[in-house]
């Protein structure tokens, strides 16, 4: 027992740095080569960790090989467009100005189904409002609307606006974010300000509270309803 709970954990944290030297890509992002290297590694796992008849080395080796492989490929699909067509295939335009290309839809292997069912994932229910889609290499489809069928921004409309910016964690779940304090420029005692003006008793009640360079400050207590409060902020001192 103890033989299979060391291979098993050998197994697993070895799979678990081969999925990180891959990057964070999930499986609907993932490139052909990349989904067919985390089919193999799956199966390849699974048979060292269980019989242990077979030695771990027989794992262990086929894995490190297949990071190697996977790294040769990406470095030569980055460095040859050919290369990489050749591994990832290219996008194809489904539809274009003239509508659907049929050629394209029997060359891809999916039906007016799929392509109704690509069309309303991106937001938009009829063939009419497209100019464009485009079949990705990963098989997700993007879509190009008609000017008429576009969505109205801001700059459409003249209306100019402060930049987005993220916003800095200070409480998570009851705890406290020491290292983003230091990024906020803020102290604990000014958390304890935040929590004391939200009314609510303690740190630990705190499910969520963030603060953006606005000073505008989204704190949410456990089981209730999230609040807004605002404060004059300059990057260090909060009133």
């Amino acid at each position: 027992m103890l033989t299979l709970i060391i291979r098993a954990t050998i197994i697993y944290l070895l799979v678990l740095v081969v999925f990180r030297l891959m990057g964070k890509r999930q499986i609907g992002q993932m490139q052909p080569f990349e989904l067919v290297l985390t089919l193999v590694i799956a199966d390849l796992a699974t048979i060292p960790m269980t019989e242990t008849s077979v030695p771990i080395i027989h794992g262990v080796v086929p894995l490190i090989t297949l990071v190697v492989v996977h790294f040769f490929l990406t470095f030569f699909s980055k460095k040859s467009n050919k290369v990489g067509e050749f591994i990832n295939g290219k996008p194809i335009v489904i539809m274009n100005p003239n509508g659907v290309d049929y050629k394209s839809l029997k060359e891809l292997d999916i039906t007016i189904d799929d392509l109704f069912e690509a069309i309303r994932s991106a937001g938009y229910f009829s063939l009419e409002e497209v100019q464009y889609a485009i079949m990705e290499t990963n098989g997700t489809v993007n879509v190009l609307p008609k000017s008429a069928f576009s969505p109205v921004v801001n700059k459409d409309l003249n209306i100019h606006l402060e930049e987005s910016n993220l916003p800095v964690t200070l409480v998570s779940e009851g705890n406290l974010m020491k290292e983003n304090l230091l990024i906020s420029g803020l102290k604990e005692e000014d958390v304890k300000n935040i929590i004391k003006n939200a009314k609510i008793k303690s740190l630990k009640d705190v499910l969520v509270a963030t603060i953006d360079k606005t000073g505008n400050v989204y704190i949410q207590e456990k089981n209730k309803p999230f609040q807004m409060l605002k404060y004059q902020y300059n990057g260090g001192n909060l009133t």
